[in-house]
């Protein structure tokens, strides 16, 4: 079985931290596990776009492609744009992608949402601000 390509989509910033979060992202994802092709795009003002990642999926060899947005939750990105550059209906999370001469599947995934990793989060970064500041 091969690579799986991730496509981890930022919503982009004029903040440079906020372009260098997503990327300092995907390269954890890549550590943490061999078995992905990672990479990062943007919806707006960063790059790469998330159209121009796609297009340098297509040259690799990937038997998958996954699609992870790095939101919150569900807005007009999630639920019509991305989507639409993915060429899914809206509300489809699952289509087909031309990568390396084939036709692949391509898998959209949900944003964070509410998971009780993000609390966990909450809580590790308000325990860390008390510490800082009693």
């Amino acid at each position: 079985m091969g690579k799986k390509g991730l496509l981890l989509v930022g919503h982009g910033s004029k903040k440079p931290y906020n372009k260098q979060l997503i990327e300092e992202t995907a390269q954890t994802i890549a550590q943490k596990d061999d078995s992905f092709l990672v990479k990062s795009g943007f919806m707006s003002i960063n790059e790469p776009t998330v159209e121009e990642q796609l297009n340098a999926f297509r040259n690799e060899d990937i038997d998958t492609l996954v699609v992870v947005p790095l939101f919150l939750a569900k807005g007009v990105h999630i639920l019509k744009d991305i989507p639409d550059i993915l060429g899914l209906e809206e509300g489809s999370y699952a289509g087909t992608f031309r990568a390396n001469g084939s036709e692949i599947p391509l898998i959209y995934a949900q944003p964070i949402g509410s998971d009780p990793l993000l609390a966990e989060l909450m809580l590790k970064n308000a325990y860390q601000a008390i510490d800082e500041l009693l």
